[in-house]
């Protein structure tokens, strides 16, 4: 079953606690809104599952159409409905980050700069320094408990959000939590520098391909990150805004970045709105090739912003982008990946 109580907390950041690496620790951010309602973020730094180590990545210069979809959002907690229709992040189709640049941490030892806590004390307490910043955090909502004061920084009603990390391709008893478009993580937003900071966390022991409703693994095939300079094919560029009135004559290119040619029979291309392209190639793409994809009426490359998926004929992620409605914005121009 998915989360209860998936949501995003939009709020400023006040104080931080670190539990050091007993247990299994969490890294504990207390944040207030605007109308002064305290709330408690716990950000896991550690699995109970082995391996432990949890998955990191830090896009320092966060560009996504989600920052574009944040914009008006309320302060404090705010319930996100299913689906990808608003900002819900989903690791796996949202096209967030690039699963091969996620990285290992332990969860807190001896030294600067050189665990989790380390990490995520970096981003916070920017964000805590500066009156502007707000954190968006998106997870599963806590409380409030009206007669019962946060455990960690002693506010009263308890109230806060966890499950800040990825909430699809579980294993064991954790797959009751399985979703799509219901992962967890932390956009800092630094308004005077006109900079969002995105941190997304993983465990070790989740799949990177899980099925398009349930969020559950798909056992059947090799579940696990790609690792960097392993995908074959890949997507490199998009025309979202040709020259000319609508409907306008949009591409997306393909690259083989490999030694071998790729058979593209059944590939296809999706948007976030709209259905499947297909890639129609005559031939198996050679090395080094590149293809460009006329896309058909079923799938809208839309000018505000938006994620391209590349499937294969088994309908498997093989590789996606994301752009914005600034990179789009030149008409004529391909984004180039």
């Amino acid at each position: 079953m998915p989360l209860k109580t998936y949501g995003v907390l939009n709020a400023r950041a006040v104080d931080i606690r670190r539990e050091g690496a007993r247990e299994t620790p969490h890294y504990q951010i207390h944040l207030t809104d605007d109308q002064g309602t305290h709330y408690r973020a716990a950000v896991n730094v550690l699995s109970q599952q082995k391996p432990a180590d949890l998955l990191y990545l830090v896009a320092d210069d966060f560009k996504h159409p989600v920052t574009a979809r944040l914009e008006g959002l309320s302060g404090g907690w705010n319930p996100l409905p299913p689906g990808p229709g608003g900002p819900n992040l989903d690791f796996v189709r949202g096209n967030l980050f690039d699963p091969a640049g996620l990285r290992t941490l332990p969860p807190d030892v001896a030294g600067p700069d050189n665990d989790l806590a380390d990490l995520l004390d970096h981003y916070v307490q920017r964000a805590i320094d500066d009156a502007q910043a707000r954190l968006y955090l998106f997870g599963a909502r806590f409380g409030p408990e009206p007669a019962v004061k946060d455990k960690v920084f002693g506010f009263l009603p308890g109230n806060g959000v966890h499950d800040i990390h990825m909430n699809q391709g579980n294993s064991g008893r954790f797959s009751g939590d399985d979703g799509v478009w219901q992962d967890g993580g932390l956009l800092l937003h630094f308004p005077g520098q006109s900079r969002w900071v995105g941190i997304f966390l993983a465990f070790q022991s989740q799949s990177w391909h899980t099925d398009d409703t349930t969020g559950h693994t798909l056992r059947k095939v090799d579940g696990s990150r790609p690792e960097p300079g392993t995908r074959p094919v890949r997507i490199v560029a998009a025309l979202v805004n040709p020259k000319g009135p609508a409907p306008e004559a949009e591409t997306v290119t393909l690259l083989n970045a490999s030694p071998e040619p790729v058979d593209l029979t059944g590939w296809s291309l999706v948007a976030r709105v709209g259905q499947g392209t297909p890639v129609s190639a005559t031939a198996p793409l050679a090395p080094g090739a590149s293809l460009a994809v006329p896309i058909t009426d079923g799938t809208r490359l839309t000018d505000h912003g938006g994620e391209i998926t590349l499937l294969d004929a088994a309908g498997l992620k093989v590789h996606g982008v994301s752009y914005t409605a600034e990179q789009a914005a030149r008409e004529g121009w391909s984004v180039v990946f």
